[in-house]
């Protein structure tokens, strides 16, 4: 045990600046993939909810590409995008964007129907319904949905580093490769630190949600 913990000292001692430089690239894939899935996401799970009818084939097409390892779609990207950053990212946005999808149908769809009726009564326009009481209603069901798919890209962005787009994994895989335990303990424990953090902030994004107006 403690050659571990001198091997972890002894890393940050002299690759401090490349274990940040690895933070910082993991993090940056994290928030793109998440913000490239919501955009996807989120409007594709608010027409789920508008045409019931082609709810069936959206969520069957994205759960499908769910199953499909990330390790294997990237594989097959790597001939047509090639290495780095993108076919990494085209990964992660498919493993987010089904989480982000449901849970948005869902948020819209539990809407009750005398809050938009209430609405209606009060003299709202559509378009005030939808920013002043569906999307208050069903924020809290979209941020869950995110959360979700934070900790899960977080998670996965660790295959990024084996075409080479850089992040935690590379530490990781290095561990691997030199059976390093140290290496593996900093890289796996950084990656669990930065899902928590996701989740926390996602928590306090639901707490300080509004009420529909």
């Amino acid at each position: 045990m403690t050659e571990i913990w001198t091997g972890i000292r002894m890393y940050f001692e002299t690759n401090g600046a490349e274990y940040l430089l690895c933070v910082k690239e993991h993090f940056m894939i994290s928030v793109l993939a998440l913000l490239t899935a919501s955009v996807i996401g989120i409007p594709l799970g608010y027409l789920c909810v508008c045409r019931k009818k082609w709810e069936r084939w959206i969520t069957g097409a994205f759960q499908v590409l769910r199953i499909i390892p990330s390790v294997a779609i990237l594989i097959l990207l790597i001939p047509v995008i090639g290495t780095g950053v993108r076919p990494a990212m085209t990964a992660l946005v498919l493993l987010a964007v089904p989480p982000i999808l449901m849970n948005t149908a869902a948020g819209f769809s539990e809407v009750p129907a005398f809050m938009l009726e209430t609405a209606e009564g009060l003299g709202m326009t559509e378009r005030q319904m939808f920013w002043k009481v569906k999307v208050p209603l069903a924020m809290p069901m979209i941020l869950t949905g995110m959360r979700t798919a934070a900790i899960e890209i977080i998670a996965s962005a660790t295959i990024a580093a084996k075409i080479g787009a850089g992040g935690l994994g590379g530490i990781i895989l290095t561990g691997l490769g030199l059976n390093r335990t140290d290496l593996l303990l900093i890289g796996g424990i950084s990656v669990a630190l930065l899902s928590l953090a996701a989740g926390m902030v996602f928590r306090l994004l639901m707490k300080l949600q509004p009420a529909a107006a």
